[in-house]
């Protein structure tokens, strides 16, 4: 076997030895209402050095306390890049660590139906996101569900453009969610003049199915308006 590929092979050997009952502990807490210092993020995963205990917004910097939105990225992908993790979900996760604007522009929502179902959405940079627990409030890995559609598009930091299909004013505050997850509602479709973005299908949001693992488990949701609160324990599965 030729040095290059007894390198690589020992990678993946050592990345399998690393995904098998290995755990990521997370804890989340957020007001969907106003600021609040109260908000914050923790998680432990079994890579040395990432992890954060009650990570905020930083008003100063304008960032992550703890730096929590660049520490997730090895959580959110494997050693080649492929993602591990729901897009949304990992999203959400960084809403304490953001400025209570995000939550606005962003259209971030959450409601709990009568049989126990919570259902969480918003809109970030042109594609929305749609979790929704069982009736107990569990989120189930890898493939719970976990939905996501692009309908718009951003250019720089804010506001978003959203297609009129899905928007009446063409902004995030107007998405009407019961448009976005219609089905019948085509892909494809131009959402500016001039712009190269189109609508998207309604797909699931459950990361890369090639990557080398995946993270398996429940997290336990609950909502008392307008306090959401997530937390858990998932481990790593190899594919």
């Amino acid at each position: 076997m030729k040095p290059y590929k007894i390198f690589l092979a020992g990678i993946l050997l050592a990345m399998t030895r690393f995904a098998a009952a290995q755990e990521l502990t997370i804890n989340f807490r957020y007001n969907l209402a106003q600021p609040d210092s109260s908000n914050y993020l923790s998680f432990r995963s079994p890579i040395r050095y990432v992890a954060v205990e009650k990570d905020t917004f930083d008003g100063v910097s304008g960032a992550s306390k703890f730096k929590s939105t660049a520490l997730f990225g090895p959580v959110q992908t494997d050693m080649m890049g492929k993602a591990t993790f729901p897009g949304g979900v990992r999203g959400l996760l960084l809403f304490p660590v953001a400025s209570y604007d995000t939550c606005i522009e962003d259209k971030l929502q959450a409601a709990k139906a009568s049989n126990g179902v919570i259902t969480i959405e918003y809109v970030h940079r042109g594609v929305a996101y749609k979790i929704s627990t069982d009736k107990s409030g569990k989120l189930g890995f890898p493939r719970g569900n976990f939905l996501m559609r692009t309908v718009g598009y951003i250019e720089g930091h804010n506001p978003q453009v959203i297609s009129r299909d899905f928007a009446a004013d063409g902004t995030a505050g107007s998405v009407d969610w019961k448009k976005v997850w219609d089905p019948h509602i085509a892909a494809g479709k131009e959402i500016a003049s001039g712009v190269a973005a189109r609508t998207g299908a309604i797909q699931n949001d459950y990361g890369d199915l090639m990557a080398l693992f995946n993270w398996d488990g429940t997290l336990q949701v609950s909502y008392e308006e307008p306090i959401l609160t997530i937390s858990g324990t998932l481990k790593s599965v190899k594919r």
